[in-house]
């Protein structure tokens, strides 16, 4: 008689299954893992995982859902951090980049994987809807307190891309010869809000329309 499994044990099981499945899609992406190369890490039959998820697919939206909710835990403390928009913003850069460097793999399975989004996956959706929400957050809380001028949308999406660059550039060792990361940080960043604390002109709004 097969065992009667408790909550516990099916949380423990999806917990182990998870950190397996992470690493696994971060170094050899989602086609070069299987099911039964999870189950034999795990030490179990193939058909194990079938009993706790419905597919491959469905693992890696899970592994990146927990992903993305760790990644929006920090974040959210470090915004809760400070009541100051400039030094919450700092905090929160500074957050981001720690979760990634910290946690490559998890970084690797948000960010980059050619894989279609899984929009059916309602905890996927709520976690990384979670983590986005600071793609502009920090910009929009920038342009309430008159620090910057320029339109917080493109400002927090620029932000974000740079940041993002930063961390992909160090993840791949391409920064050895550089500056130190966090000099690069504060300097990409110092360097964004100085650009956006201008206010952009209706003549440069048609001059760039026209380029």
């Amino acid at each position: 008689m097969p065992k009667i499994l408790t909550q516990g044990d099916i949380d423990e099981f999806r917990a182990a299954l998870c950190r397996v499945a992470t690493e696994r899609f971060a170094r050899l992406g989602y086609d070069g893992v299987t099911m039964r190369q999870l189950a034999q890490v795990l030490g179990c039959s193939p058909k194990t995982p079938y009993r706790y998820f419905k597919d491959k697919a469905d693992i890696l939206a899970s592994v990146r859902a927990v992903a993305f909710g760790r990644f929006a835990d920090a974040l959210e403390e470090a915004a809760a951090s400070s009541a100051d928009p400039a030094e919450r913003s700092r905090r929160v850069g500074q957050a981001y980049v720690a979760f990634a460097l910290g946690n490559p793999a998890a970084y690797r399975i948000m960010f980059d994987m050619n894989v279609p989004e899984a929009t059916d996956h309602p905890e996927l959706r709520r976690q990384s809807a979670r983590a986005r929400r600071f793609i502009t957050r920090q910009a929009e809380d920038l342009a309430r307190a008159g620090l910057i001028e320029a339109d917080p949308q493109i400002v927090g999406w620029a932000m974000w891309a740079g940041v993002h660059g930063l961390v992909v550039l160090k993840l791949a060792g391409l920064l050895k010869e550089g500056p130190d990361l966090d000099v690069l940080h504060k300097a990409m960043m110092r360097l964004i809000i100085e650009g956006a604390r201008i206010k952009e002109t209706a003549g440069s709004r048609r001059r760039r329309a026209l380029d």
